[in-house]
């Protein structure tokens, strides 16, 4: 009879926890961390995934003659800088680092933004079904790179917002869920916007 009591207290006293502990956001804490994780998963499976194009659009567009060379470099300097940096789980937790490898990318869009319109100055790059199946996946990375970054910031949004309210700044602060860095916001609006190439004016191919 004492053991079957015990195991009744036993049960009602770990069905109090289950209950205290879904009444004050644990549970929903940790499927909004799941949530984050998964979503910069992709943010990096994304930007992996522009970076592994990008030595093929390189050796292509070495073949032009007389490509600019400045162009040129500035990409390759640009992708050996992001790629150069140690993503680790941690790094999305870190506010500083993260800002390094926003500034790192968002150093690599520009640059390859440049070399996209500047090609278009070359009509053998424009005939290049090679070439033009190239830009077409990379235009297609960086807009899946801007749903990966969007997803982010709504899903880090979401857990700083129930990290923030009562009671849930209480579990908080008992099993260590500390309020996650977003990107920055001065740069919101170059995040969340794919970069745009404008081919409306004709340029005229260079002099040979």
């Amino acid at each position: 009879m004492a053991k079957i009591l015990k195991r009744s207290l036993g049960a009602a006293a770990l069905l109090a926890t289950t209950l205290s502990l879904s009444g004050c956001g644990y549970n929903e804490f940790q499927r909004l961390d799941e949530q984050t994780t998964a979503s910069w998963s992709e943010v990096l499976s994304q930007y992996q995934r522009r970076a592994d194009l990008i030595p093929n659009i390189v050796n292509t567009v070495k073949g032009e003659s007389n490509f600019e060379q400045e162009t040129l470099t500035k990409v390759v300097e640009a992708r050996a800088k992001a790629t150069s940096i140690n993503v680790t789980p941690e790094l999305a937790k870190d506010p500083e680092a993260l800002k390094k490898f926003q500034a790192a990318q968002g150093e690599l869009s520009s640059a390859l933004s440049r070399l996209l319109v500047v090609s278009e100055n070359y009509p053998n790059l424009k005939a290049n079904q090679g070439f033009q199946d190239l830009r077409v996946q990379l235009e297609g990375t960086e807009n899946r790179i801007t749903v990966a970054r969007n997803r982010y910031i709504k899903s880090v949004a979401d857990y700083n917002v129930h990290a923030r309210q009562f009671p849930n700044n209480l579990t908080a602060m008992m099993f260590g869920y500390q309020v996650k860095p977003n990107f920055q916001v001065q740069n919101e609006a170059a995040i969340t916007t794919a970069p745009t190439v404008n081919f409306d004016k004709a340029s005229q191919p260079p002099t040979k």
